[in-house]
């Protein structure tokens, strides 16, 4: 790995390199540097990594926009956190080869240019200021997609069988529609939204980890058939009851470990955490508290 740091004299900024590893280098982070972008990447030594980089990291640089990198061919982790991009406009002339996509923490409207990587694996693009999720169709092979913090309204996901990871916190959705054809789902986060109704969750037979924290929940429906659910997080909704939790989870039962039930009606019953424990033989954590 080659590592850029900064060093301020007379008010300028230079950079010092420093190898880490003694060979052929394939991760290049630039971190928090205020000096242009360009002037940076044409360094003799930056020349020497360009045959074999695999992982460019450019967080927390005042970025405006994707900066070109076409001359890494082999690059397979692009990193574009934490900067000030309004655009992906850019990203189609970014290697193929990426698996990893992120560019969380930015001001990006529009999810677009993403459509040649047919390899990717991971993309986060939380905390921007997305309300369409689109061109995903061609993203077969994608496994982790990281939208909180953004605008959305409703879940498109193109038929990405393949997924086991989506995060969609902190967004404007009102209903769980749209994750049907996700039958490989692992994890779906969905806390702080508008979502009034369980609904639309029965195909996920592989999911393990269920996160509707924070939303406008009365009861907790369709997910009986998810037989290898173990995390369960429905704290802070306005679930009134504890009747017919039983039959809500039978296909977990067994297997739930977590639940997360507090702030809401039902969390004030009378011996609460002790009917979780007798509906649920293997649960482990009722809320923050943890059983031996």
């Amino acid at each position: 790995m080659v590592v850029a740091s900064k060093q301020v004299r007379s008010n300028f900024a230079f950079i010092i390199w420093r190898r880490v590893v003694v060979g052929r280098e394939k991760r290049l982070c630039i971190l928090s540097f205020l000096i242009p972008l360009p002037f940076i990447l044409i360094t003799v030594e930056i020349m020497l990594l360009l045959f074999f980089l695999q992982e460019l990291v450019l967080r927390d640089n005042q970025l405006k926009k994707i900066p070109v990198v076409s001359i890494f061919k082999r690059l397979l982790v692009f990193d574009v956190s934490y900067n000030e991009i309004l655009s992906m406009n850019g990203l189609s002339k970014v290697a193929n080869t990426l698996k990893e996509l992120y560019v969380s923490k930015n001001e990006v409207t529009k999810m677009e240019e993403i459509d040649h990587f047919h390899e990717l694996q991971i993309l986060e693009l939380g905390s921007n200021r997305l309300r369409v999720m689109e061109n995903l169709q061609n993203l077969t092979f994608l496994q982790e997609l990281w939208l909180g913090q953004n605008r959305i309204r409703s879940v498109n996901l193109c038929g990405l069988k393949f997924i086991k990871k989506i995060s969609l916190q902190s967004n404007r959705l009102t209903t769980m529609t749209g994750f049907e054809e996700c039958v490989a789902l692992e994890e779906l986060y969905l806390s702080h939204n508008g979502i009034v109704t369980m609904k639309g969750l029965s195909t996920l037979v592989n999911l393990h980890v269920l996160d509707v924290a924070s939303n406008k929940l009365t009861a907790i429906n369709d997910i009986e058939n998810l037989t290898q659910l173990e995390d369960l997080w429905l704290n802070d909704n306005q679930i009134t009851s504890l009747e017919g939790i039983a039959e809500a989870v039978a296909g977990s039962k067994a297997k739930l470990t977590t639940i997360y039930l507090e702030h809401n009606p039902c969390a004030n019953s009378p011996n609460y955490a002790t009917t979780l424990r007798q509906i649920f033989p293997n649960i482990q954590q009722v809320d923050s508290q943890v059983f031996g």
